[in-house]
């Protein structure tokens, strides 16, 4: 069994994938053969960028329950399977930033729908075909993309920042659960990065002074990498 794992030929999705760290993440992936898809509400920037990378593009909101389900039918009939999953699609709530007495309870239900049900959902959605990955020696890994905000309280990010924390501890119960299935789940913390999340959160924020999408992405794709050898190898011992 081959412990060394590349990109080629990985099938990978990718959530929130037509700007920032997500867009970064789908440039890259493909260009070192990643068999790449990804999600995005926009139309007519799903088709940009798969028209620029040779990713399939599917338009669906995350948030949506209804959705879930023909993503992941596009997903697993478009890629033949699913090995890595980076659930990256993120909403900040209300905006601008409010304190939590002062911010509406659709704006808190809005931030848990994408970062934290619309990541279950996909995970729950894709479980088969993560399982079958695993079965078949490829891998099979969940990226949650986190923030500093799920464990350090800002005032202002309560609802990303108790939208996120909350997906932090379901990735490491999940990860806990599913060990017996040749699954694991990392939620990773990119750092505070120039995106159009992040300008929209603090406008007024220097964007020389934060991370470039584009190493972050590097940087979530080598750890990324690092898990499925790891699983290689734990695979390969266990079949010796």
């Amino acid at each position: 069994m081959q412990t060394n794992i590349d990109l080629q030929g990985l099938r990978v999705t990718v959530t929130g994938g037509t700007s920032g760290l997500g867009l970064a993440l789908v440039r890259q992936l493909t260009a070192k053969a990643a068999c790449v898809a990804f999600v995005a509400r926009s139309a007519a920037n799903v088709e940009r960028v798969s028209a620029e990378t040779g990713a399939l593009g599917i338009v669906a909101d995350i948030s949506r329950k209804d959705d879930i389900y023909p993503i992941a039918m596009q997903v697993t009939a478009g890629l033949g399977g699913v090995d890595v999953l980076i659930n990256n699609a993120s909403s900040l709530g209300p905006v601008p930033l409010s304190l939590l007495a002062d911010t509406d309870c659709e704006k808190l239900e809005a931030a848990l729908a994408v970062n934290l049900l619309g990541a279950f959902r996909l995970t729950k959605a894709l479980f088969g075909a993560l399982a079958a990955s695993a079965r078949e020696g490829r891998g099979a890994l969940v990226v949650n993309i986190s923030s500093d905000a799920a464990v350090n309280a800002y005032p202002g990010w309560g609802a990303y920042g108790a939208s996120k924390a909350a997906l932090a501890h379901l990735t490491a119960i999940w990860d806990e659960e599913v060990k017996d299935d040749g699954i694991r789940l990392l939620a990773l913390d990119p750092g505070d990065m120039a995106t159009p999340l992040h300008a929209l959160a603090l406008p007024d924020a220097d964007p020389s002074t934060l991370k470039a999408p584009e190493l972050a992405a590097a940087e979530i794709i080598e750890k990324m990498l690092d898990a499925l050898s790891v699983q290689a190898r734990l695979l390969a011992g266990e079949h010796a």
